[in-house]
């Protein structure tokens, strides 16, 4: 039996350039998705399939995650004295679903750098790797459907999905063959190829389980042509000594970290809200498109 994922490792130390100015002071991960920031989400995802302790990379401007994890003592007891019950119930919820930890990645130095600073967190350990800008709407929560590859396979595992066309070439993407149903064995992976030159139409999204092992291998990784070292060329490196898998997740990936992919999942979130959605569709019925 391969060792129990108990950690998770939000990255979380970017500079948000494409949402500014919204992000010039406020963290990208802090943005409303409906009510509930955008990492939120993610952590009750990672809590929702076993995950215990959370590890959140941060960087300079971040704090308001740190509080927003936190116990709000001056708030709570103004819910209490005012009979909030509900709201009291949920703010205490966010500060005691999960053990978080925070580390610093002085520099934004590329996603397989902000890895590696969890190292000392994660010890020798399997652990999850999620983005908060991947928000992914599924029945079984999607980092729960790798946990179970990882246990049957005793591998890492990355999440991936079909994507038509020249959007591929915004991804990282898989060389592999399918194993199962929706389930792929990974013979070698390109970060943001050509359309020309994809080896297949699967990308790599924001969720991956791993080993320890990484670690090494993203310590020997050169910096890339933006000075970035990339977790993908990390992965490669492994790859070539133990086997990696891939999942074809069940559920809708919404790109929260794009305008246009945060305001459709804004729309789509809050229509399964039944406090929101029936005046909301109302609305949008009413608009002259």
């Amino acid at each position: 039996m391969p060792k129990k994922v108990r950690k998770a490792v939000f990255p979380a130390a970017g500079l948000g350039t494409r949402f500014l100015p919204a992000t010039k002071a406020s963290p990208k991960e802090m943005l409303p998705l409906v009510d509930k920031p955008l990492i939120q989400y993610v952590v009750e995802e990672a809590v929702a399939s076993g995950i215990e302790s959370v590890v959140i990379v941060t960087g300079r401007g971040k704090t308001t995650m740190e509080d927003h994890f936190d116990i709000s003592f001056e708030l709570e007891k103004l819910l209490e004295e005012r009979d909030k019950k509900d709201l009291l119930k949920e703010m205490r919820a966010i500060s005691e679903m999960a053990r978080v930890t925070y580390v610093r990645q002085r520099e934004p130095l590329g996603l397989g750098h902000a890895v590696l600073q969890a190292r000392d967190c994660v010890e020798d350990e399997p652990f999850a790797v999620m983005l908060s800008d991947d928000i992914i709407d599924s029945e079984t929560p999607a980092l729960k459907q790798l946990l179970d590859v990882y246990e049957k396979y005793d591998a890492p595992v990355l999440a991936t999905m079909q994507v038509a066309g020249e959007a591929i070439t915004r991804f990282g993407v898989i060389d592999c063959e399918e194993v199962e149903e929706g389930v792929y064995k990974i013979n070698d992976m390109v970060e943001k190829p050509k359309l020309s030159e994809a080896p297949s139409d699967l990308a790599i999204i924001g969720r991956y389980v791993l080993t320890p092992d990484i670690f090494d291998e993203l310590e020997k990784t050169t910096p890339g042509a933006i000075g970035e070292i990339q977790i993908t060329d990390g992965m490669r490196a492994l790859l070539k000594k133990r086997p990696f898998y891939a999942v074809r997740f069940k559920g809708i990936r919404h790109d929260a970290g794009d305008k246009l992919g945060f305001l459709i999942a804004n729309v789509a979130f809050a229509l399964k809200r039944p406090d929101l959605a029936p005046e909301f569709k109302e609305y949008l019925k009413s608009l002259d498109l």
